[in-house]
């Protein structure tokens, strides 16, 4: 009897599980049958081209590069073989998931792309063959950890090396940092006590610091980009809204036509590990998915921001992490608190490093939901400095550099609140 009542557990599981995966197989297909409803084959395939063999240091939006197909299919092609990759290594999709898969669809839309990241890959799939460990336990610090990945674009397309050194040079060491990320990012866990999400672009902050100032003391600084997309709110803002209304309406059927479990999640701090699938399960996770997805591009389209490559990268980062920590209550402070620092501030909410900042900045929800809102909007309002001047550290070769500055905030900030805060009696 016990052995029937397992066996219909893994059955139920196993079904689950096969919807998750055909949800995040959808997802990267509507990326890519958007990619070819904007754009002629020719076109998306030309500009993938030069996506590939572009540097990719912040901020270099692709849509910019590309244009908005090439861009999409980039993004929607990633996703999809990452997806592939997981169900291969007969991954449990849960709330971290989806959290990396989605922001793997969101920087392939400025960063990551279909050539840099499998170096860094490859490098923690060594690294799991040196500890004598499956690689399925270190595949998420190999999908967060392609935020480093622009130190191989950099290194292969942007150096004067001849191309017999770049290219062997670049790969190898993208493989030498993807070998190092697992360890370097369990140990940084504890500077942040888990209040920063995102924890690897903390430590690919810190490996981007080290690697450039390498690079400096050979002569060689990485050229700054900024390539930003405008003009698109209306064709891009469509399809965000469609994608994300969607997901409401699937969670919704899934949750037996309810919105149970929306309320629980909201009462969770989000601190590192929250995972909402585990916890409230994949239904009402979805909803908040989908609810988290509007906020955000309100946020952008009612300040008055651009819809491109840098701003979805955070919306659907945002978006992830809302299966993973993040939700409607515990993201407003921190918008709230770059709101408030644009008022004292010496820059607009519409400046592009002030978009990212609010949006990525997110990853700070956590203080909101464990100390309270007043907390958040404290958090929200440093870091919109600190992400400004910590990204000449690295070069903009971390593509999460909103991670980094996150890190370096919580770990100020939280010995701070729990040091002066009073102790509920």
């Amino acid at each position: 009897m016990k052995t029937g009542k397992t066996s219909t557990m893994n059955i139920e599981s196993y079904a689950e599980n096969n919807i998750k995966i055909s949800f995040m197989v959808s997802f990267s297909l509507s990326l890519i049958i958007f990619s070819f409803l904007v754009d002629t084959p020719y076109e998306i395939f030309k500009g993938v081209y030069r996506i590939l063999v572009e540097p990719a240091a912040l901020i270099t939006d692709y849509i910019g590069v590309g244009g908005i197909g090439a861009a999409f299919f980039n993004s929607g092609l990633l996703t999809l073989l990452f997806t592939f990759l997981l169900r291969a290594l007969k991954i449990t999709f849960n709330g971290a998931t989806f959290a990396s898969l989605f922001l793997i669809a969101g920087f392939a839309l400025f960063g990551k792309n279909l050539l840099n990241v499998w170096f860094i890959v490859i490098g923690v799939y060594l690294y799991s063959k040196v500890q004598r460990d499956k690689f399925s336990k270190y595949i998420y610090m190999a999908l967060f950890g392609t935020a480093i990945s622009p130190i191989v674009s950099e290194i292969m397309f942007n150096s004067s090396l001849p191309i017999q050194y770049r290219i062997p040079l670049s790969m190898l060491i993208g493989i030498c940092i993807g070998f190092v990320l697992p360890p370097l990012s369990v140990y940084l866990l504890k500077v942040h006590q888990g209040f920063n999400l995102y924890n690897i672009g903390f430590t690919a902050g810190i490996i981007g610091t080290v690697v450039v100032s390498i690079f400096k003391s050979y002569g060689y600084t990485p050229s700054p980009r900024f390539i930003w997309s405008s003009g698109n709110n209306l064709i891009l803002g469509s399809y965000l809204f469609t994608i994300f209304f969607l997901m409401i309406v699937s969670g919704f059927m899934l949750n037996n036509k309810s919105f149970n479990g929306i309320k629980n999640i909201s009462k969770r701090s989000g601190r590192l590990i929250t995972d909402f699938i585990i916890s409230d399960g994949f239904a009402p996770t979805l909803i908040n998915m989908g609810i988290s997805g509007f906020i955000s591009t309100l946020y952008v389209i009612i300040v008055g921001g651009d819809l491109n490559g840098p701003t979805i990268g955070g919306i659907f980062t945002v978006v992830g992490f809302s299966a993973f920590g993040k939700h409607y209550k515990n993201i407003s402070p921190i918008f709230l608190g770059v709101i408030l620092g644009s008022i004292t501030k010496t820059w607009s909410l519409t400046d592009p490093a002030i978009l990212l900042a609010a949006l990525f900045g997110t990853a700070l929800a956590p203080i909101a939901g464990e100390f309270g809102w007043k907390y958040g909007v404290l958090a929200g309002f440093i870091h919109s400095s600190v992400v400004l001047n910590v990204g000449v550290l690295h070069g903009g070769l971390n593509l999460y550099n909103n991670g980094f500055a996150a890190g370096i905030v919580a770990a100020v900030l939280i010995p701070i609140i729990e040091g002066f805060r009073k102790e509920e009696i």
